[in-house]
């Protein structure tokens, strides 16, 4: 079997979750890691492959078939997707919702001027959780769609909170409300505000000295993280992010609750939910299923960026056709 060979931008938890999950996928190897920070500090697990400056990563075009970026969505992304959807076929979690369409754009443009594949936006949400939303919305278009997140730790939003001034660390919950998706769950129809549906609880760790009213306020107005939702700030000390704030689960619900029949007589509801004990191993698996796709794809010489509504489910898995209708069918 000729493997898929797989590159790795970004060595923080999905990128380790990516490279432990190459591991159970026998069509792909792992070439490399590329790294911001001293490749020499990088310790793999996958014994026989070294780590690179990213830099080094245009001299290499010819030994990988996908990059997966693991870059996060804030700063990373927007400028590491494009460029390397430049040189090579990509695949990336992009969640950002809002900035989604131009980011498209942007990645197309590059993969199409390279003959790449570029596949965005391909973790759980957006990604599974966008798949399901289609399926309900086609298969109930008499109906109302509803997307609940958490309890669980937000990788994007506690990159974001890390970014801001005076802060050393930080996790970020999202919590669904309940008496909210008890509502969906009895066959009501309401009208949410975003403030409605979700809490943000953040746990941070401060910098020395650091003005904690102004890390508090600019957490708490940050458009497209935090602003629209009720939030709330605690600050801890770093021994208390490590014992109380290890793992990294998360998880969340999408509903569809429609109407059919002449006279709209027949309710129904479409629950789809995760329930993940590790954010980052559960959506490097997608980037993985993704990258099979990107290669499959560009072997085809397709070209382009696409979403995972692009993309038929049979490119996703190492199985045959043949075995696809036997098997699951």
């Amino acid at each position: 079997m000729k493997k898929i060979r797989i590159g790795i931008v970004g060595y923080g938890n999905l990128g380790k979750s990516t490279e432990a999950g190459i591991r159970q996928n026998p069509d792909m190897e792992l070439v490399g890691v590329f790294t911001r920070r001293n490749p020499n500090s990088i310790h793999l697990l996958t014994e026989g492959v070294k780590a690179y400056h990213i830099e080094d990563a245009a001299n290499m075009t010819d030994q990988i078939d996908v990059m997966v970026l693991c870059g996060g969505s804030m700063s990373d992304l927007p400028e590491q997707g494009p460029e390397f959807a430049g040189m090579f076929n990509t695949v990336d979690g992009y969640d950002t919702h809002a900035k989604i369409p131009e980011y498209f754009d942007a990645v197309d443009k590059k993969a199409k001027s390279s003959k790449k594949i570029g596949i965005i936006s391909g973790g759980w949400d957006p990604g599974m959780f966008s798949l399901n939303r289609l399926y309900a919305e086609a298969i109930l278009p008499e109906g109302k769609n509803y997307t609940f997140w958490g309890k669980g730790v937000s990788q994007g939003h506690s990159d974001a909170i890390r970014r801001v001034e005076g802060v050393r660390n930080a996790k970020q919950y999202t919590i669904p409300v309940e008496e909210a998706m008890e509502r969906v769950r009895k066959g009501e129809t309401p009208e949410f505000t975003t403030r409605e549906k979700h809490l943000r609880e953040c746990f941070v760790v401060a910098e020395a000295g650091a003005d904690l009213q102004k890390i508090e306020h600019e957490i708490k107005s940050m458009p497209n993280y935090f602003a629209d939702y009720d939030t709330i700030v605690h600050f801890i000390t770093e021994e208390e992010l490590e014992r109380d704030h290890q793992g990294i689960p998360h998880g969340g619900f999408v509903f569809q609750s429609g109407k059919t029949g002449f006279h709209n007589e027949s309710s129904h509801i479409i629950e789809y939910s995760l329930k993940l004990d590790s954010n980052p191993d559960f959506t490097a698996n997608v980037l993985l299923a993704y990258a099979r796709a990107a290669y499959r794809l560009n072997q085809e010489g397709q070209t382009g960026a696409r979403s995972v509504f692009d993309i038929a489910p049979a490119y996703l898995s190492i199985k045959s056709g043949e075995e696809l209708r036997r098997t699951l069918l």
